[in-house]
């Protein structure tokens, strides 16, 4: 067998040198996300709806997003614990048909409990995916591309929010809100056969390496990244959860749904810019994500007045919002090393309890100082999650991550 002799001044180029996503199988769990994102947020444009067809009233019928939050705070970390040597490939099939189930109980049910039931079903699987696919992402890439097929898969959650939604609130308007969920539930069925065609295996944590989740506290890192999330998280929670009371206590309750595709657009174009440096910059990019939220919502504190600053604000806070699950998940894996998938699961916990306190926490400040105390909230959270990202340079936010 006879070698190939490279050319002066250039080295030989492997496979393993030069490494390509596998995109259908990053794609597969992208819509995974996309699923758990959607399932999660659609009753909000249907509210009016489901509250008819259940026979409460809207705010009864709201609980539903919190039911399903609920579940998966409740869920996240004792699932993780359970399931840690499972197969994930096997585990993701598993919480697939979990909403599968959980969205055609709620498609054909008439009854509140049953229906508040499958919302909390759902939020268990959505719990159980995503302690996993972060991971699972990962796993099936080398050291170098692992930031960039983390971003891949996050792109599900800003095309759940600036597409997804919108089109469930529309086809809820022209078939009945039924017909949404019953949409979801033959997108998790397709994506079933998806997974079990394009994502390879990959084995669970070995049985004999198994450790209580609580150890993966001690793992230098880990702790800083769960406050960020947790603070960021909160802030974002508590103005985009009020965000159409804000613009209509502004003069701009017309305009939430552009307000909304625009933070979506830029959203998107912030996973697109956080993919493509997040394996060399993560520390600067989750700066400068914070920075922008932080910017946008100055701008609606001081100029809600103005379209145009309105809408700025909003192409601001999207493009540094955009990249923040990608940058947590990434960091939070990086730190927790042996123990990422248990520090994964403890991300999941705080960023669904953190929604759950933004939409309590959004209540008490408007009923106590009004709507226009939401940007003023954000601009305060951030100001601790600025302080620790720039302290934790050598562990959780490092200048240079391992490997990159």
């Amino acid at each position: 067998m006879r070698s190939r002799t490279p050319l002066p001044g250039r080295s030989p180029v492997t496979a393993a040198e030069n490494p390509r996503l596998p995109l259908p199988a990053l794609l597969a769990l992208a819509t995974a996300v996309f699923v758990t994102s959607l399932t999660e947020t659609l009753p909000a444009g249907l509210l009016p709806a489901m509250s008819a067809g259940l026979g409460v009233g809207e705010s009864a019928a709201g609980q539903s997003v919190t039911v399903y939050a609920a579940g998966t705070a409740l869920t996240a970390i004792p699932l993780a614990t359970a399931t840690a040597t499972w197969p994930r490939k096997r585990l993701l099939l598993a919480a697939m048909t979990g909403f599968a189930v959980a969205n055609t109980v709620t498609t054909a049910s008439y009854s509140y409990p049953l229906t508040m039931t499958a919302r909390f079903v759902a939020g268990v699987a959505a719990g159980l995916a995503w302690a996993l696919l972060a991971g699972y992402a990962r796993r099936l890439v080398p050291v170098p591309l692992q930031g960039r097929a983390v971003a891949v898969v996050m792109t599900g959650i800003p095309v759940a929010l600036s597409l997804g939604v919108p089109a469930g609130t529309y086809l809820g308007g022209l078939l009945g809100w039924r017909a949404a969920f019953a949409l979801m539930t033959v997108v998790a069925v397709m994506l079933l056969g998806w997974i079990g065609l394009a994502v390879p295996e990959r084995p669970g944590q070995p049985g004999g390496e198994r450790s209580p989740m609580v150890r993966a506290l001690s793992v230098p890192g880990v702790v800083p990244v769960l406050f960020v999330t947790l603070a960021l998280v909160l802030a974002h929670t508590v103005l985009y959860a009020y965000i159409a009371t804000f613009l209509d206590r502004s003069g701009m309750g017309g305009s939430a749904d552009l307000v909304l595709l625009v933070f979506g657009a830029a959203s998107l174009a912030g996973v697109w810019v956080v993919g493509a440096r997040i394996d060399r910059a993560l520390r600067a990019l989750t700066l400068a994500s914070t920075l922008l939220v932080g910017a946008g919502a100055g701008l609606l504190a001081l100029f809600a007045g103005s379209q145009a600053l309105v809408f700025t604000a909003a192409a601001l806070w999207g493009l540094g919002w955009g990249g923040v699950p990608t940058l947590l998940q990434t960091a939070v894996a990086d730190a927790g090393g042996a123990r990422a998938d248990a520090a994964q699961a403890m991300l999941v916990t705080l960023w669904n309890a953190a929604m759950a306190g933004g939409g309590v926490a959004g209540g008490v400040l408007l009923d106590t100082f009004g709507a226009r105390a939401f940007p003023w909230t954000v601009l305060v959270l951030l100001v601790p999650v600025l302080a620790v990202v720039t302290s934790a340079r050598a562990h959780g936010f490092p200048i240079r991550r391992v490997g990159a």
